[in-house]
């Protein structure tokens, strides 16, 4: 059985000047592995209106999850809410069970719940809460669409909201080989092996440390029998 599959949305103009270093994507990626949930793409967009719809609807329709991170704030920037409703042709407003998480929150703080930060409870008609115990706004859910923040440690307590409560399928397996020798000597023994193991993907990423140039191989896969065998085999060959 195949692995559910997801796309990464990413959003902002701060991402894409260079200004903010993204880390969501990595965190997200390997989070999905070992839920089984395979990440197969990921698409980077300025804060644009027509540019978040049109990848919304392209991502939707192609995997079986997207996950956007960024916009969801009280700025006039932060416009993924309405951009993802715009993408559903769906209805967006303030919402009674995401005002009350804000009132109680601000209301234990001390702090006004102002116009600005009441824009955080609008939600599309439809959609699902993201629980964020950390500042409280919630992301949401919207057909296979999981919005959530931008803040790394708001984003991934977000993933851990919403992951269990996806299906995913065999968590994909890895190992790794640490060869002293350069691509091009390693390159046709790899590809035999790949042929003999057409269930495994490989992986050759090429280093230098020390004036010395050699690739980590690395092999993955859902068998983790197939694994320990491509690996066993892989280590025959590069001893030759």
């Amino acid at each position: 059985m195949t692995n559910p599959t997801a796309a990464m949305l990413v959003i902002g103009d701060e991402i894409l000047s260079g200004r903010t270093r993204d880390s969501n994507m990595h965190h997200l990626a390997s989070e999905l592995t070992k839920h089984g949930i395979t990440l197969a793409e990921a698409r980077f967009v300025p804060d644009d209106t027509d540019a978040i719809v049109m990848a919304v609807r392209a991502l939707s329709q192609a995997y079986d999850h997207v996950f956007t991170s960024g916009g969801i704030g009280p700025t006039h920037d932060d416009i993924t809410a309405d951009c993802i409703a715009a993408a559903f042709d769906a209805q967006i407003d303030v919402r009674a069970d995401a005002r009350a998480l804000l009132e109680a929150h601000y209301a234990r703080t001390g702090t006004e719940l102002n116009d600005a930060r009441l824009r955080m409870a609008r939600i599309p008609e439809g959609a699902s809460l993201i629980d964020n115990p950390i500042s409280i706004a919630p992301g949401f859910t919207l057909e296979n669409v999981h919005v959530m923040a931008g803040v790394p440690t708001i984003f991934e307590a977000m993933v851990a909201s919403i992951l269990p409560t996806l299906t995913g399928g065999a968590p994909l397996l890895s190992q790794s080989l640490r060869v002293e020798r350069g691509e091009g000597e390693i390159a046709a023994p790899l590809g035999q092996l790949a042929k003999a193991f057409p269930d495994l993907s490989f992986g050759s990423y090429p280093f230098t440390h020390n004036g010395v140039f050699g690739t980590n191989i690395v092999v993955r896969g859902q068998d983790g029998a197939k694994v320990d065998a491509a690996m066993a085999e892989l280590a025959r060959m590069v001893q030759q």
